[in-house]
């Protein structure tokens, strides 16, 4: 069994793999040990707008990008969180496979 921390982090590098170069960049940075001053607050705001995905802009993206950030500082959520967004990262690759 892998450190729930290490899961987390692997689902990291493979989501900044998805990204366009900017947005990787600044996810990585706020992964970084001393930005937990900016990841508590972007991942409560991703959640708030999370919860508010019917508005333009807002998307349903946010809430588990919210929680992933959260999930940085909170042990208990790092191995859910890890495991969900691998499963949904496996489904968009299915998809975008399939697209092709």
């Amino acid at each position: 069994m892998t450190d729930p921390q290490q899961e987390l982090r692997a689902a990291f590098k493979r989501l900044e793999r998805m990204l366009p170069g900017r947005l990787a960049s600044t996810l990585r940075w706020l992964r970084h040990p001393a930005s937990r001053w900016a990841r508590l607050p972007a991942g409560i705001l991703l959640i708030f707008g999370g919860i508010f995905s019917f508005l333009p802009v807002l998307g349903v993206w946010m809430l588990p990008l919210g929680l992933m950030l959260i999930a940085s500082d909170v042990p208990f959520l790092q191995r859910p969180m890890a495991r969900f967004t691998m499963w949904i990262i496996d489904r968009i690759e299915g998809w975008q496979r399939r697209r092709r």
